[in-house]
């Protein structure tokens, strides 16, 4: 028998995902859209020295997209332009199969049944990307 697509934890994290909000101020933004799935994001980042100070994400996506993104939530306060990127690159390489073990990014190994399921990949891959261009155009 086939396991579940979608675990109790990936339904848990996804469930966990916060509403977006109202920043102090917008910093940069950036929207990003996978044409696998249809999923897209809109990311709104707040900057402090080079770092990421406060996030908000509007998800429209499955229960992974929106299980990485209650995971990008979590733990994107205090990360560099550096650190999401390279975060981005090793998920990528994980989904792909390039690299055995999830990326450096607490929680994605929860998303490990959708190794096989290449169609969710860029659902997932959007909370890193969308949360990557916002500092990329933040001022």
């Amino acid at each position: 028998m086939n396991a579940p697509l979608y675990t109790t934890e990936i339904l848990r994290l996804a469930a966990a995902l916060p509403e977006p909000r109202q920043l102090e101020r917008v910093d940069g933004s950036a929207a990003r859209r996978s044409p696998t799935c249809g999923s897209s994001l809109l990311s709104e980042v707040q900057v402090k020295d080079g770092h990421v100070e406060a996030l908000s994400q509007t998800v429209l996506a499955c229960a992974f997209g929106q299980a990485s993104a209650a995971l990008v939530a979590q733990q994107a306060a205090g990360r560099s332009r550096e650190d999401i990127a390279t975060a981005l690159d090793q998920l990528t390489a994980w989904l792909s199969g390039e690299r055995g073990d999830p990326p450096q990014w607490p929680g994605y190994e929860a998303l490990a049944p959708a190794l096989q399921r290449t169609g969710r990949h860029g659902a997932i891959l959007l909370p890193l990307r969308a949360l990557l261009g916002a500092m990329d155009s933040a001022v």
